[in-house]
């Protein structure tokens, strides 16, 4: 698109109705400048196809706990597979385990933000993780 403005794909794979954070970040992101593309709840295959599409930068999943594992992995395998792997910074948010974080950046995924996570550190660390 040629844009200088960051995007971003926020989305929820699966139902558990919890959103609260993930507008919190949602809106932080926007007042920064970035390119806010709310997905809602999403598939596996309609989060990648969306990321594609939309050419973002960034994949936010917000996942809820018990769940971050299965849905990440299956994401990552999918984009792996599509040969679009290394074109997205994936963050993930949520109520996961502080436990989980490194499994979860072994898989790929840049950053984990869990409950109390400052907005202001997930924007500094895509700002300073995408290049535009």
């Amino acid at each position: 698109m040629g844009s200088n403005q960051i995007r971003v794909l926020m989305t929820k794979p699966g139902i558990d109705g919890h959103w609260r954070g993930g507008i919190v970040v949602s809106r932080a992101l926007r007042d920064a400048g970035m390119e806010l593309i709310f997905g809602g709840f999403q598939n596996v295959e309609q989060i990648v196809e969306s990321a594609i599409q939309e050419d973002v930068d960034v994949i936010g999943l917000s996942i809820h706990s018990g769940a971050h594992f299965a849905y990440t992995q299956q994401i990552i395998d999918l984009l792996k597979k599509k040969g679009v792997l290394d074109k997205f910074l994936i963050l993930v948010g949520g109520v996961i385990p502080a436990k989980d974080f490194s499994q979860l950046k072994e898989m790929g995924v840049a950053n984990v933000y869990g409950p109390g996570s400052m907005v202001n550190s997930i924007v500094q660390f895509i700002q300073q993780n995408v290049e535009k």
